[in-house]
């Protein structure tokens, strides 16, 4: 007896009570009635870190761009290399056979670029064309965009399809349509003039109005693109702030220009750039509609490259056309540095 009592003596001397298990645990850290984690016994045992990225993921993310690259590469990357250094050849249409044959004529093509009266008409009528459409295009999107988001209440998705159903159609059968309509004999738009008792001009067959007809027909179909994305960014300015602003007694003008025009900065500039740089690449409707005329006024530069091609000359066509892409390249830039947002 006295050795059994000795045993549960010293058994209850040896027990912790669950009190003094939590304290204990308290003490080391861990929450009471939970024990310690097991530590890993080597380093590759341990979780790695979600933000690390093992050599096989990487060499799994390189093949799947690798189709991307490869038709970048062989579409973008490569002809753009070729044209810049064919424009500093004398490579014709007969050199095709041996392109390597060709004579290296240094910066001779870019001095005779400056100096054809052809081509500085064309790079004249290619920034009327954008100085005029860039804006003309934003300023037309952007009030459909109003009008849409607050003004039409009824059938507003029939007339969202019906403002960006022009930029989607094709551009050939949007100029064919338009030289008809602009036919000065036979054109719809003259023969509502006469019915006014109006003698209508000869649209794409005079100096004067040629290049403005262009311009139209091209804010008219590009304006429902620019719609689109400013109606995007309407829907996503904070009501509050024009509570805020009738709440202070600003009128209609001064919301939209403290307020709408602000929160829409980012579109304008995405709008502006991508427009700018389009409309300086603009070849279809000239070339469709009056083939460059009359007397080289709807002439634009890419026509003029065309051209240029068309003869056989291509490396005096490579080097203007490296000079277009460095002025659209610039012209972007600019661009983005005066409209981004000042943080």
């Amino acid at each position: 007896m006295a050795g059994l009592g000795s045993g549960r003596a010293g058994t209850h001397r040896r027990g912790l009570s669950a009190d003094e298990l939590g304290s204990g645990e308290n003490q080391r850290g861990l929450a009471p009635g939970r024990m310690r984690a097991k530590e890993p016994r080597h380093a590759s045992d341990r979780v790695r870190s979600p933000g690390m990225n093992p050599p096989k993921k990487a060499g799994k993310a390189w093949l799947f761009s690798a189709p991307f690259l490869l038709v970048f590469g062989l579409m973008y990357a490569l002809p753009l290399l070729a044209g810049l250094v064919m424009g500093f050849t004398d490579m014709r249409s007969t050199d095709v056979r041996n392109p390597f044959g060709v004579d290296f004529v240094g910066l001779s093509n870019f001095e005779r670029l400056f100096q054809d009266e052809s081509m500085r008409k064309a790079a004249a009528n290619t920034l009327f064309f954008v100085v005029t459409t860039t804006p003309l295009t934003i300023a037309m999107g952007l009030v459909a965009a109003i009008l849409l988001n607050s003004g039409i209440t009824r059938l507003r998705t029939f007339f969202r399809l019906g403002y960006y159903l022009p930029y989607v159609t094709s551009i050939i059968g949007v100029a064919v349509a338009w030289r008809l309509l602009l036919d000065p004999q036979a054109g719809l738009l003259n023969d509502l003039l006469r019915s006014a008792g109006i003698e209508g001009p000869a649209w794409l067959l005079d100096e004067r109005t040629a290049l403005p007809s262009l311009v139209f027909m091209s804010a008219w179909r590009n304006f429902g693109f620019d719609m689109v994305v400013f109606l995007a960014a309407l829907q996503g300015v904070p009501r509050e702030l024009y509570e805020a602003a009738d709440v202070d007694g600003a009128g209609m003008w001064a919301r939209f220009r403290s307020i709408t025009i602000p929160m829409l900065r980012p579109a304008i500039l995405f709008c502006g750039v991508y427009s700018a740089a389009g409309f300086m690449q603009f070849l279809e409707e000239p070339l469709v509609m009056t083939k460059g005329g009359p007397l080289n006024s709807t002439l634009s530069a890419s026509l003029a490259i065309y051209n240029q091609f068309g003869f056989g000359n291509y490396g005096y066509g490579a080097a203007a056309a490296t000079v277009l892409f460095t002025i659209i390249a610039a012209f972007s830039f600019a661009q983005f540095r005066w409209l981004r947002p000042k943080t």
